[in-house]
């Protein structure tokens, strides 16, 4: 027991080190507390009040983005293209909302963030191809007419998606927007929290084809924690090939929810469902079947569809998944742009 108590003090510390320097390099002032606990544990009722972090937990932990490099603040589609396009450390703060089609090269070491609770992009989205180190914030993307993502990433790693809010409607055909976030081609190590997703009928789809196992497999490691789905119908997310982990999200309104296909395994973990049909399914659409664990979900009344169950119990990264009781008021309260 006292080596079992020593390894949890020094995972405890580590993560709180990493928080104060993800803190500092973001330029933030906000408390930094270290709520990991050993992998795959979840929190005690007494732990359960979880408040945002100042750095990536999970697959995506240790994405700096541009660090603490000097801010450069644009209110434009021409300035926006220009400061993000090199590899070189640098933040981009976004100003006003700003309309585009298609969408932007990112380039590496990047941090992207919205200014107040108002800015970010309309009509096409973001792109991270073959790129690393990347962090995504406090940005609303919505409307992201097909072809166009809200956000891609591909062949992309270390990336973290946090407080922003994605939207679309459902007035139009399933296919005229395409997806809020997709992430493809082998990326890895991604993290996406504290968004907000919301009214649009492809919410994220991780792993872009049954035909891409030689590319794919060994890759598509993903977290989600702490998203609002509201009104999503599916893809939330759906994932071929990878390894997904994903917790203490609030789904409203789904036809299908989290979705594991193609021998993808997938962990879900202290979610809540409301007004949802199947909560999860590990053997619709494709070919071959994915695998999935349950644990601690308040499903609402939606079906499950587990027709493998999965092997991936034991994230490699601490965390604190909070119980599932207290998951609506923390998300609700503190998911999307403008909260942090």
């Amino acid at each position: 027991m006292t080596e079992q108590r020593t390894i949890l003090r020094r995972r405890q510390l580590t993560a709180l080190a990493a928080g104060v320097v993800a803190a500092l390099t973001l330029g933030t002032v906000s408390a930094v507390s270290a709520h990991g606990a050993p992998s795959g544990d979840t929190a005690s009722t007494a732990d359960s009040a979880i408040t945002a972090e100042n750095s990536p937990i999970g697959f995506g932990a240790g994405t700096t983005g541009g660090g603490n490099a000097s801010a450069t603040t644009v209110t434009t589609l021409a300035a926006f293209k220009s400061a993000v396009a090199s590899d070189s450390a640098k933040v981009v703060k976004v100003s006003g909302l700003i309309s585009l089609s298609g969408q932007v090269d990112v380039g590496s070491n990047t941090t992207v963030l919205g200014v107040g609770s108002s800015s970010g992009f309309t009509g096409g989205g973001l792109r991270l191809k073959g790129k690393t180190n990347v962090v995504i914030r406090n940005l609303n993307i919505s409307k992201p007419v097909a072809p166009a993502d809200g956000i891609t990433v591909q062949k992309s790693t270390k990336v973290w998606i946090d407080h922003n809010t994605f939207s679309a409607d459902r007035d139009h055909d399933k296919d005229y927007y395409d997806g809020l976030l997709d992430i493809n081609h082998a990326s890895d190590n991604v993290t996406v929290s504290w968004n907000k997703f919301a009214d649009h009928f492809k919410g994220s789809l991780v792993g872009h084809s049954d035909n891409n196992a030689s590319e794919d497999t060994g890759h598509l490691k993903v977290t989600y924690h702490h998203n609002w789905f509201s009104n999503v119908y599916s893809r939330i997310p759906s994932l071929r090939f990878g390894t997904g982990h994903f917790y203490d999200n609030y789904v409203q309104g789904a036809e299908t929810a989290a979705h594991s296909r193609m021998g993808a395994q997938m962990l879900v973990e202290n979610n809540v469902f409301r007004d949802t049909k199947v909560a999860v399914t590990t053997n619709r659409d494709s070919d071959v079947d994915g695998y999935a664990v349950l644990r601690g979900n308040d499903l609402g009344g939606a079906a499950t569809e587990v027709s493998q169950v999965g092997s991936f119990t034991n994230p490699p990264y601490s965390y604190t998944a909070e119980p599932a009781s207290s998951v609506v008021s923390t998300v609700t309260g503190q998911a999307g742009a403008g909260k942090i």
